[in-house]
C-alpha cells in the first residue's frame, strides 16, 4: 500500500504519503490564496523526499471538506486527475475528521475551521475518531452554548476565543493524519469513505450578477 493523500480546503495546502504502517513523508504550507501553485510542487516533493515515483501510488486520500469553493476544488481535481491516470481508488474524508483524528483527543470534543464571512465549519466529536454530528457551518456565537466547555480543535478556535476558549491542537490540518486515517480504515474494511466530492454546505462567494448590461446583439 502507498497512499499520496491531499487537502486544499483550508488554508494548509498539504500532502503525505503513507505506506500502510507509517507515514513516509509530508508537507505542509499555510497559504489561503496559492493552493493551485503549491499543490503540486508540494506532490513533487513528498515523492523526492521519498524517493519514489508517482507510478508507484495505490490509492489517493483527499479532503472533501467542507471549504471554501475554490481552493476546495484544488484538491478534489488534482486527486481526481491522478487516480484517471494511474488507474487507482480515491477515497474522500471529512477534512473536519482529520483535524479531530490528529488531535489524538479521548473526550467529547469539536473542530472548527475558518468558513470566512464570520463563520465556521465545524462538528462534535466523542472521540478522536467517532463524529457525532453532520458538519454544518454557523457563525461562532450562535454555537457557543452548545460547545461550552468542550476543547475545540482548529483555526477557527484560535480566530474567535470568545466563542471557544478552550482552543486546542492541531490549528491546521497536516494530510499525514489524513492518511493515517484512510490506512487505518482500510485496514478494517475499507469502510467510512466519502464520496469524492466537494462538501461546500453553502453557495459561492462568487455569484453572477442579476442586473448585467447586454451587450451583444440582439
Amino acid at each position: 500500500m502507498l497512499l499520496l493523500a491531499m487537502d486544499t480546503a483550508t488554508p494548509a495546502v498539504t500532502v503525505a504519503l503513507h505506506d500502510g504502517e507509517a507515514v513516509v513523508a509530508s508537507s505542509e504550507q499555510v497559504d489561503a490564496r496559492r493552493h493551485g501553485e503549491l499543490l503540486l510542487p508540494a506532490v513533487d516533493r513528498v515523492l523526492k523526499e521519498a524517493g519514489l515515483k508517482l507510478d508507484a501510488v495505490t490509492g489517493i486520500v483527499v479532503g472533501v471538506g467542507p471549504g471554501p469553493y475554490t481552493g476546495l476544488r484544488v484538491g478534489l481535481v488534482t486527486a481526481a486527475a491522478f487516480s484517471s491516470a494511474l488507474g487507482v481508488p480515491v477515497h474522500g474524508l471529512c477534512t473536519l475528521d482529520g483535524l479531530a483524528y490528529a488531535s489524538g483527543i479521548d473526550e467529547p470534543f469539536a473542530v472548527a475551521t475558518d468558513a470566512r464571512r464570520k463563520e465556521v465549519y465545524w462538528a462534535r466529536y466523542d472521540d478522536s475518531r467517532t463524529r457525532v454530528t453532520d458538519a454544518a457551518v454557523d457563525r461562532p456565537a450562535e454555537i457557543a452554548e452548545r460547545l461550552a466547555g468542550l476543547p475545540v480543535v482548529g483555526a477557527g478556535a484560535r480566530l474567535y476565543p470568545e466563542a471557544f476558549p478552550h482552543a486546542r491542537d492541531p490549528e491546521h490540518l497536516s494530510a499525514a493524519a489524513l492518511a493515517a486515517l484512510a490506512a487505518e480504515r482500510l485496514a478494517a474494511g475499507g469502510g467510512g469513505f466519502l464520496d469524492p466530492l466537494p462538501m461546500y454546505l453553502r453557495r459561492p462567494d462568487a455569484q453572477v450578477p442579476k442586473n448585467y448590461k447586454v451587450v451583444t446583439p440582439q
